[in-house]
């Protein structure tokens, strides 16, 4: 058996890894790589194996740098199941054509500038037909559930911690009268995350394959993270500025909503309007109120106790166009959040070309920027930084919340690394930038001297026993 990492090594995009036996193909994860525009275009469009070979997915997460090229692979020929979890079967519904929707929309920006230049027009990587075909194909599976993949590969998800429906996966893989086993946990989630359950661990397994998004970083307790988001809020609502929050439109949207509830209960913040601008996130609100059974306790008791936390009064959810331009000619202080996460595309780069400017606002950044990304250049507080091709000044404060991260630091990773237990003998760690992947394996190395450790390249290729 052997494994080939095509994607997410020694970076944080395009998660994708082909497990192949003697006579079978599993893909782990089709994720979009998500960084500079021709690279992206170029990795997204070829990929690297054919996927009419591809026996099945099996889905660790909705997030689109895990799920985001599915329609690619439907579009290129793939016709088997996508395993995944309940819950990500209903995100990636919702995500998927959004993810379809902007491609088209990116192709149409660009082709009216190749027409221009008398250049032929570009078909975008995949069409909102292609993520609907993709979604027809999605088999979900129970947490804590053997399942079969192909008829020589089973699986079981445990809970990873990371967003709703995540999925630590455990594979068996029967070749030639033996079994080979390993773990797939990308991504890693925390303990006591807000409205997640926490991560199990896994034990007993030779081969982990595991994230390193933080790989050489501490995170402040996620308790910490109620307390920022009060403080932020508080001294630009004093000045009377506005909140802008570029947020995923997928779990860091549903715990800030979660959070300034509490907030609103325990009168800690004033009564302002807090607005989610972003279609998205309001479908993506609606998975969470229909899986409430795979929220964690205290997120429960709190739905029981009161209202719906996500649809507590100062909420307000915004679909039209001519509705989030509205927003930008009210000068009244609110907290606006919007997709995407990263600043790369949606209604967030409105938001900040009419807000960056103005020192009164605040830029609260909630999430992991990648590099050569606008998120980044903000968080870094570069100045000019260029929003629809303008430059535009960085006078508003950033504020940078890394106690919100949903990716275990260093001493979560090692911990779950050690919990495996004594049969564990090989480490591959993927999932980061290259410094927080070479900087993990050492800490892996030096606390567990006798396995083997290993950062793989893109396209490089191991065998498993």
């Amino acid at each position: 058996m052997k494994i080939t990492f095509h994607g997410g090594t020694r970076q944080v995009t395009g998660s994708k890894h082909l497990v192949e036996t003697n006579n079978e193909k599993i893909l782990l994860d089709c994720g979009l790589f998500q960084g500079h525009r021709k690279e992206a275009n170029e990795k997204n469009r070829e990929l690297p194996f054919d996927p009419s070979t591809i026996d099945a997915v099996v889905l660790g997460h909705a997030h689109i740098d895990h799920s985001g090229n599915l329609p690619g692979l439907v579009r290129r020929g793939f016709d088997g199941p996508i395993y995944s979890t309940k819950p990500t079967d209903d995100l990636c519904k919702y995500m998927l054509a959004d993810s379809a929707y902007l491609q088209e929309k990116d192709v149409e920006y660009i082709n009216k500038k190749r027409k221009k230049q008398g250049l032929e027009k570009l078909d975008p990587i995949y069409e909102m037909k292609d993520a609907l075909d993709a979604t027809k194909q999605f088999v979900p599976r129970p947490y804590s559930h053997w399942f079969g993949v192909t008829p020589n590969v089973r699986a079981i998800f445990y809970e990873a911690g990371h967003i709703l429906g995540s999925a630590i996966t455990s594979i068996r893989v029967k070749e030639n009268g033996h079994y080979t086993r390993f773990v797939y946990a990308v991504d890693l989630g925390r303990r006591n995350l807000p409205l997640l359950k926490d991560p199990c661990q896994v034990k007993g397994i030779e081969n982990l394959i595991i994230e390193s998004t933080y790989g050489n970083r501490l995170h402040d307790p996620i308790e910490n993270a109620k307390n920022e988001l009060e403080d932020v809020i508080n001294r630009t609502i004093s000045r009377g500025g506005k909140v802008i929050v570029p947020s995923f439109a997928m779990e860091r949207t549903q715990e800030l909503i979660f959070y300034l509830h509490q907030l609103s209960i325990e009168k800690r913040i004033p009564t302002i309007p807090i607005i989610i601008d972003s279609p998205l996130a309001i479908n993506v609100t609606q998975v969470f109120r229909r899986n409430l059974q795979y929220l964690d306790s205290e997120a429960r008791e709190l739905i029981e106790k009161y209202e719906d936390p996500f649809g507590f009064g100062k909420v307000r959810y915004v679909r039209r166009v001519d509705d989030s331009k509205a927003l930008n000619h009210d000068p009244s202080p609110k907290v606006i959040i919007s997709a995407s996460g990263m600043c790369e595309a949606g209604r967030i780069l409105h938001h900040l070309k009419n807000n960056i400017e103005d020192e009164k606002n605040t830029i609260m950044t909630v999430g992991y920027m990648a590099e050569h990304t606008l998120g980044r250049r903000i968080v870094e507080r570069q100045s000019p930084v260029k929003i629809f091709g303008e430059n535009y000044q960085l006078r508003a404060e950033v504020a940078t919340l890394n106690t919100f991260s949903a990716h275990a630091d260093r001493e979560e990773l090692i911990r779950f690394v050690k919990g495996m237990g004594s049969r564990l003998k090989r480490v591959f760690i993927v999932h980061g930038e290259e410094q927080q992947s070479l900087d993990f394996a050492k800490t892996v190395k030096n606390a567990l001297p006798d396995v083997i450790v290993k950062v793989p390249e893109e396209g490089e290729t191991v065998e498993l026993s």
